[in-house]
């Protein structure tokens, strides 16, 4: 599956950005989707996942209450709507797949599958 995430930009803390990931290929839906972030010298990290059902969500402690997953797999879309947001949100923001529904989910080794990154920045 290829994937291209879309929807970044800059925002004042407290605003709201939906990113998508657009996934290509018939089997979109039976893959586990998931969004990472990275900001500069720091490592990749989980935000959300979803299962390939639309069920089996979670997120990181971070983004939890203001961040909602979501997933339209009859139009090949992962969704992240991003609610609240702090200056520590600025991060290149990922989505990522795989065919597995993985026990570490968290970890960035548990999807074969990335897009290209989509740059959110957040201003106090």
């Amino acid at each position: 599956v290829q994937l291209q995430a879309s929807g970044g930009g800059s925002v004042q803390a407290g605003g709201s950005l939906r990113l998508s990931c657009a996934g290509s290929g018939r089997t979109f839906s039976r893959y586990s989707m998931g969004w990472f972030r990275q900001a500069p010298g720091k490592e990749r990290e989980f935000v959300a996942t979803i299962g390939w059902t639309g069920g089996r969500i979670y997120y990181a402690d971070s983004v939890k209450g203001r961040f909602t997953i979501s997933r339209d797999n009859a139009k090949n879309t992962l969704l992240l709507q991003m609610n609240s947001l702090k200056p520590e949100d600025t991060a290149v923001y990922y989505c990522a797949a795989d065919e597995w529904d993985r026990d570490d989910y968290y970890s960035p080794n548990a999807y074969n599958y990335w897009g290209q990154g989509t740059q959110v920045t957040v201003s106090s």
